[in-house]
């Protein structure tokens, strides 16, 4: 079942090449909850966003992008809701669409690449982000936000996932990461190198919003200091617009923490951006 609230975007879903849709759920987070906020957030705020893209040269209006609402996920049935990503990942999949999912908290990434997986063997994931949630498990739950890349790891297996901006982790994450990723703490370097490395690899993004600095975006639910700007960030997302992407993400907006609203229009012009880089 899909929340109606749609964007404003291509009325012909048939015609649209890429499939948007919001996944409203932080039922695992190990902090601050509100994640789920997110998806209706960035929604209600996104009609201030200019469609022309002074970075790219490019303008929404031109974007084959079909809004499909939100997903309407259970609070209390971690599986289910991420089965019903998996189901509705696939089905976007079956009729030749690019899942392009707006979250919620970064465990609903493992729903997304389980079906993603299945289309595509060789599937490499890009993971910008603060935190390397390789932990196997937290607090004894083995479905959390903190584990999501170690069960990511466990679909891709080794050398398929590609982490930035890493800052935060217990010792032995960093640890598994140098053992059976590639990873980079704290900055974008070598991420051109990765994208050599990928050439036409089917590659999954997701971009989890601490990667920011809390100063730029405090609105998220475990923020880190120390992140890295709008900027670089922006600049990160565009070098990477010559993989074969096939589905995508943006994690973890929490907007209740930031009164100000200015989380919520940093979302904003960064979907606009990944939108008119795919």
């Amino acid at each position: 079942m899909m929340l109606e609230s749609p964007l404003t975007f291509a009325e012909n879903y048939a015609k649209s090449r890429i499939a948007l849709f919001g996944a409203p759920f932080d039922g695992t987070v190990c902090y601050r909850p509100g994640a789920r906020f997110g998806p209706n957030s960035i929604r209600g705020e996104f009609y201030g966003v200019e469609p022309y893209s002074p970075y790219q040269d490019k303008d929404m209006e031109s974007v084959s992008v079909f809004d499909c609402g939100d997903l309407d996920l259970p609070f209390g049935n971690t599986g289910r809701a991420l089965k019903m990503i998996e189901d509705f990942v696939e089905k976007l999949c079956g009729e030749d669409k690019l899942p392009f999912m707006i979250g919620g908290e970064h465990l609903v990434t493992l729903g997304a690449v389980r079906a993603l997986r299945r289309k595509y063997a060789d599937l490499a994931v890009i993971q910008l982000d603060a935190h390397a949630d390789l932990m196997d498990a937290y607090m004894g739950e083995e479905l959390s936000h903190a584990a999501v890349m170690r069960r990511i790891w466990e679909l891709v297996s080794d050398g398929k996932i590609y982490q930035f901006g890493i800052r935060s982790g217990k010792k032995f994450e960093f640890e598994f990461a140098k053992k059976h990723n590639h990873i980079q703490k704290f900055n974008f370097g070598g991420l051109k190198a990765a994208a050599d490395a990928l050439g036409n690899t089917p590659v999954y993004l997701t971009v989890d919003l601490d990667v920011l600095d809390p100063s730029i975006l405090p609105g998220t639910g475990t923020p880190e200091a120390g992140g890295v700007s709008f900027q670089e960030l922006l600049n990160a997302i565009l070098g990477l617009s010559r993989l074969n992407i096939v589905g995508c993400d943006m994690v973890e907006l929490s907007p209740i923490y930031d009164p100000s609203g200015v989380s919520t229009a940093v979302a904003c012009k960064l979907l606009r951006e990944m939108l008119l880089m795919l």
